[in-house]
């Protein structure tokens, strides 16, 4: 018997109770119950033992699927790949090899050694994107709160990625949720990101110089972790140079709203069709 609403909605509330109280994996026992393994973890840096998951395209021809490499959130000190198992499986569901990617967060590592890890993955993925199903050429990033300021920083950025022998030019998107572009540093914040004259190397918007990939961002307006505005300012920031981007925002949506859509598309109707429109046509106008 279908729950009354009231009652789907207190659960609601409770799930992101839980993950705003810092209790994520008894939330993510709940958001990953019965879902099947990734189809393959991988080592991509032994010297700091980092992995990521790879959740293969289901229905879509061969070497032809979209990429994307999704990054979790965690305000920079918490998450792990696991956690995320049900974003890789929605993804893959939906035609898409998703690659879920661990990244050192504090204090075993801060800012910029983060984005390092990231752009490793980001060359993995591309490396090895046909033999996973998937058309490297259709190669995206994306995450959720810091890791779409991780995914957002590659994609304007070029500095990370080259290291790793790839350029910008080379990724076919990047999906924001709930993301910090241009955000206040401070307290904690201050010793992950270092000494005060790199910050401004953190933030997205510094960085927006007309050889961007086009973006899709996702917020909800009542977000009270990372303050919407980041993704109108920054969607603003991108259109001012001629950039492609698709700007939604989520009506009552909170900051766990753009991701938990993608466990339950009820909680957010709009968030996966825009990610998988997104995907077949990121609107390149170059």
């Amino acid at each position: 018997m279908p729950l009354p609403r009231n009652a789907v909605r207190a659960i609601a509330l409770a799930m992101i109770a839980l993950l705003a109280s810092g209790c994520e994996r008894v939330l993510f026992r709940y958001l990953n119950r019965g879902l099947a393994p990734p189809a393959e973890t991988v080592v991509f840096d032994a010297g700091r033992g980092l992995a990521l998951d790879v959740y293969r395209a289901r229905g879509a021809a061969p070497g032809k699927a979209p990429v994307v490499v999704f990054f979790y959130g965690g305000a920079w000190q918490r998450g792990e790949r696991g956690q995320y198992r049900f974003v890789g499986e929605r993804l893959a569901a939906n035609g898409i090899v998703a690659i879920v990617a661990d990244y050192r967060t504090w204090p075993r590592a801060g800012f910029p050694d983060f984005m390092d890890d990231a752009a490793r993955a980001v060359a993995w993925a591309r490396m090895h994107a046909a033999e996973q199903g998937g058309d490297p050429r259709r190669l995206f990033l994306a995450g959720h709160s810091a890791g779409a300021q991780i995914a957002a920083l590659l994609g304007t950025d070029g500095r990370y990625l080259r290291t790793q022998g790839v350029d910008v030019r080379d990724l076919a998107g990047v999906i924001g949720l709930s993301g910090p572009y241009d955000f206040a540093i401070g307290g904690v914040y201050a010793r992950i990101f270092g000494p005060p004259a790199q910050w401004p190397r953190a933030q997205a918007v510094n960085f927006v110089d007309g050889d961007e990939p086009p973006f899709l961002l996702v917020h909800g307006d009542h977000d009270r972790t990372v303050e919407w505005r980041n993704s109108v300012e920054f969607a603003d920031r991108l259109r001012a140079r001629g950039e492609a981007v698709t700007l939604l925002l989520l009506p009552g949506g909170s900051h766990f709203a753009t991701v938990s859509a993608l466990y339950d598309p009820k909680r957010g109707p709009a968030v996966l069709p825009a990610i998988l429109e997104f995907v077949r046509d990121p609107g390149d106008p170059r």
